[in-house]
């Protein structure tokens, strides 16, 4: 069983996901299938992965209740009528009446944020949506978007990895019981080849992945690991009986590396590309 955290809204977030970004619509049902049968609960997607329908085809033969399902609205669809058709597109292609949680995948400057927050305030009035949250905000945007919304934001996803340590974000997160979820959790790999997270794997005989996702996890932060090896996507989750010492957190803490592994443009071709 996969630890859960509570959400403000009281709903409980499982600690881990499987990502499925760059997993393409042909392949994304067996990937998933494999993490399914692991033990993952927790999905997420989005409509810029292209990849919802193949992932609904695997969701149908699993009982709703036993799973969390998130996906995000492209940033060139943040006017209200179209975060309204965006989810009920994602809805019809997971082949669900609801999403655990929704979230705004880029922020975008060009559209009043007011607006797209109150066209979220609809979609969880309806229950088409459980939970809202947003995805790639700063600290600066998120605390715009607390202080604007009318329905509770539950989670930021952002990059974050060692060598992309985002200390004050996360902090303002916790200030405001939001949930960091990491997308990119292991640098889209290159993280593991750290020598500090390498000492650390033999140290304690695990993984390098193992290693940065329990640091995440003792942080609070939901990590979306994604892989297309059923070996490590298995390993991935082989984290929930061991712990890294308080010394060795704060080894990989003060890893001075800093890389970010994507970046977005405000070319609407491009959205959605990156997680």
């Amino acid at each position: 069983m996969i630890p859960t955290r509570k959400l403000k809204t009281g709903d409980e977030i499982p600690v881990i996901a499987y990502g499925t970004w760059d997993i393409a619509e042909e392949n994304v049902g067996e990937k998933v299938e494999i993490a399914l049968k692991a033990g993952y609960n927790h999905i997420d997607t989005a409509e810029g992965y292209h990849n919802e329908a193949g992932i609904g085809e695997v969701l149908k033969d699993y009982d709703r209740e036993d799973l969390f399902i998130t996906s995000k609205v492209l940033p060139s669809n943040l006017n209200y009528e179209s975060v309204i058709k965006a989810c009920e597109r994602s809805l019809e292609k997971l082949g669900t009446d609801y999403l655990d949680l929704y979230l705004i995948h880029w922020p975008n400057p060009a559209i009043s944020l007011r607006e797209t927050l109150q066209a979220m305030k609809y979609l969880s009035d309806q229950g088409m949506v459980k939970n809202i949250g947003v995805s790639n905000f700063s600290v600066y945007q998120l605390k715009v978007a607390l202080k604007i919304t009318q329905v509770p934001i539950t989670v930021n996803q952002v990059e974050f990895h060692p060598w992309l340590y985002q200390k004050e974000l996360l902090e303002v997160c916790d200030q405001n019981d939001v949930v960091l979820e990491a997308s990119a959790p292991l640098a889209r790999t290159e993280v593991l080849k750290d020598e500090t997270i390498l000492k650390l794997a033999d140290k304690y005989d695990k993984s390098p992945a193992q290693i940065v996702l329990k640091w995440e996890l003792q942080k609070g932060i939901v990590p979306l690991p994604k892989s297309k090896s059923k070996a490590h996507i298995e390993e991935n989750l082989e984290l929930f009986d061991w712990e890294l010492h308080a010394k060795d957190v704060a080894l990989i803490d003060n890893i001075d590396t800093e890389k970010r592994v994507y970046m977005i443009t405000l070319d609407d071709e491009t959205y959605g590309i990156s997680s």
